[in-house]
Formats: C-alpha cells, structure tokens, sequence
C-alpha cells in the first residue's frame, strides 16, 4: 500500500481564492478593503522571506499590506509603540509581529500587546484562553490548517484517535485543542514520552510538530493512519555543500503503511499563509460589525 498524498499546495491555493472573494465582498459592503500589518525587526533571511510572501499573498487576496520593518537595535518600548498605534488604526484589521524577535525584547511582551481582536496568529493568551474553553477567537494558522486538511480527507473526525507529537504554544497545545473540539481521543506526546513509537502505533491520526528531521519512522505508523508532518527541516542533500527540506516523518518509510500523509514541501507549509489571510479576513468582518457565515471559510 502506498499513501494517498494530501495535497496542502492545492487546498491551500483554493482557500485563498476563496478568501479573495469574499475580501472583494468585503470591500464592497465595507467600503474600503480589509487590512494586515506585518512588523519585521532586524534582518532574519528566513523572516525576510516569509514575510514578502505573506505582503505578496495579501495583496493578491484583494487586501491592502501594511509593512513595518525595524532595524535590529529598535527597541523593545519603540516595537510596543508601533503595534499600538497599529491596534488604534481602523484600516488594520490584523497585526501580525515576525517572530523569532531579537534577544533583547520578550516575545510575550510583544504578543499581549496585540489586540486579540487583530492577533491573527492567534498567539495572545485571551485567544489561547477561548480556544481552551471553545469560544470564539483566533486560532494559530498552521493548527487550523492542518484541521483543515485532516477533516477534507477524512470528513468527521469524532471518535479518531490522534497522537501530537510536540508540545508548543504554536503548534501542539493548539492542534490537541482542535482535535478535542471534533470529538477526537488526544494524545499530546513528546520527547521524553515512553515508549513513543507504542503511543503513535495507536493513532488513526498522526500530528508530527517536534522539530526533529525524520524522527517518527514507518514502522510507527498504524496502516491506513493521517499522517500530518508538520516539520520543516533542512538537512545535507545528495549533492555536497547542497540542502534540502525534510518533516518530522520519515515520509518514504511511512508512505508504505499511512492511508494518508502530507509531503514536506508541500503540505503544511503552503497553508499557513492561506489561513493567515484567512484570519485576516475574519477579523475585518468582525471590526467592521459585518456578518460572516461560520462556515464561509
């Protein structure tokens, strides 16, 4: 048996025409068009690049992008100053601040300031809170994306058992939470869990977001499991002095046995962007006292 794959590049490109609709909607019932704001401080390349993606994916979503990009010695009270003035901006719907931040300023400092009304990564610990307890709020763009892609595929997931491998405000905590409000029986692993491999051989749903290149082989999989690698790693390529990305999964031996998995690149990756504009799109409704169908998007 060799896994269907999930492809997360086409699911995600419809999302996002999809949200270019109804931003254009948007923009006529609201009369002016929904707004993110991205804030980069210093020169990270990796950051640069994500978000020049994500300023690109805004405006071909009929949004308007808002960009603030600091130098590296900004600081910490000049960073708050910026997200204020953006909190009390009514053409910015959605404040997105690029993390990792430089050392000298406390990314949860930075977080709380955000209105959690335009904390579109859904990082704020109000929105943290509502996810918990099953209110409405914002929930982090690479979980819901991933609940996204598991519920095409597999349609209800209630009854499911799902094993999360990693334990992160970003990634584990929030896609346990998902998976519990679709009826799933979770597992949140890690680490140091015991025996490991035993705990992910029971799940019908695999969630791989440890950070470790490879590390859940094939033969922990159950036959027909999701397997949904949420790892981006860059290990040596074939060729020397080359790279290339690999997930969590070791995705050759796993395909053997999943029923289905998301590749890396390709998967995952392509959706957080897409439910990031998502996100964004929400938050205008919601700004602008406008109603938006729960299951619009």
């Amino acid at each position: 048996m060799t896994a269907a794959v999930i492809d997360g590049k086409a699911f995600a490109a419809t999302l996002r025409g999809h949200v270019g609709e109804l931003a254009r909607a948007f923009e006529t019932k609201a009369g002016r068009k929904a707004g993110l704001a991205v804030v980069l401080v210093g020169e990270d390349p990796a950051s640069q690049v994500y978000v020049r993606s994500k300023g690109k994916s805004t405006l071909e979503a009929g949004m308007a992008s808002f960009e603030h990009k600091l130098p590296v010695e900004t600081s910490e009270a000049d960073l708050l100053a910026v997200v204020e003035q953006l909190n009390a901006d009514p053409a910015v719907d959605g404040i997105l601040v690029q993390l990792p931040l430089p050392s000298h300023m406390d990314e949860q400092k930075v977080i709380a300031t955000i209105s959690p009304d335009k904390d579109v990564d859904g990082f704020h610990v109000i929105n943290a809170g509502r996810l918990a307890v099953g209110l409405p709020g914002f929930v982090p763009c690479t979980p819901l994306g991933c609940i996204m892609l598991l519920k095409d595929r597999l349609g209800s997931l209630s009854g499911l058992n799902a094993v999360v491998i990693g334990r992160s405000n970003i990634v584990g905590k929030p896609m346990a939470q998902l998976l519990l409000s679709e009826s799933c029986t979770v597992t949140i692993a890690h680490s140091r869990t015991k025996d490991l491999p035993d705990v992910v051989r029971r799940a019908d749903i695999v969630v791989a977001a440890v950070g470790r290149a490879e590390m859940v082989k094939g033969d922990w999989i159950k036959p027909g499991a999701t397997v949904i690698d949420v790892g981006i790693n860059r290990v040596p390529g074939a060729e020397p002095g080359k790279t290339k990305l690999v997930g969590d999964v070791d995705y050759a031996g796993a395909a053997q046995v999943a029923g289905a998995i998301t590749p890396v690149p390709g998967g995952v990756g392509p959706m957080t962007i897409a439910v990031l504009l998502r996100n964004a799109l929400v938050a205008a409704h919601r700004n602008a006292g406008l109603e938006l169908a729960a299951d619009a998007i």
